[in-house]
């Protein structure tokens, strides 16, 4: 069985030694929600540290290949693909980001997708704070993985945070 404690019941890193090589994908969401001043200079572009967007997609995808030194016990993964994309809803002030990760490995990467949406989330605070320190961060969750052992697994979407 795989757990993170070993039979004295301390933590330890999970052996995937004996776990076969599949191809995993991970799908994870954060959501961010502005005052709508803030919201406008955001779609505007008009905010005094620059891109954005740019900046927390790069966050995003430096997080995931980061995730094993950030959340202890973590595998280290050779990441195949990270995608950060961005979802705008207008009449909540709100912004949806999506981090996908794949990996062709022993492990799966939905740590690796979390931590880049919730990156990305704090990065797209960390643009905006000084214009808006009221901004809203969550809920982040998991949305779809898919490989390994346990398969295929999809968020009921009536959790959704919008």
């Amino acid at each position: 069985m795989l757990t993170h404690l070993d039979d004295k019941g301390h933590a330890h890193m999970v052996d995937v030694t004996d776990k076969n090589n599949s191809s995993r994908v991970a799908v994870a969401e954060s959501v961010v929600s502005f005052n709508a001043d803030t919201y406008r200079l955001l779609l505007d572009d008009a905010l005094p540290k620059g891109d954005v967007f740019a900046t927390a997609r790069i966050a995003g995808i430096q997080a995931a290949k980061k995730c094993s030194d950030l959340i202890p016990l973590c595998h280290p993964l050779m990441l195949t693909s990270v995608k950060i994309a961005f979802a705008f809803n207008d009449e909540n002030h709100q912004v949806t980001i999506e981090a996908m990760c794949k990996v062709s490995g022993q492990t799966g990467v939905e740590m690796e997708a979390l931590t880049a949406a919730s990156v990305a989330a704090l990065t797209l605070y960390d643009m905006c704070k000084a214009v808006d320190k009221g901004i809203v961060i969550g809920p982040t969750r998991l949305l779809e993985k898919s490989g390994g052992k346990s398969g295929h697994w999809v968020a009921d979407q009536s959790e959704s945070g919008e």
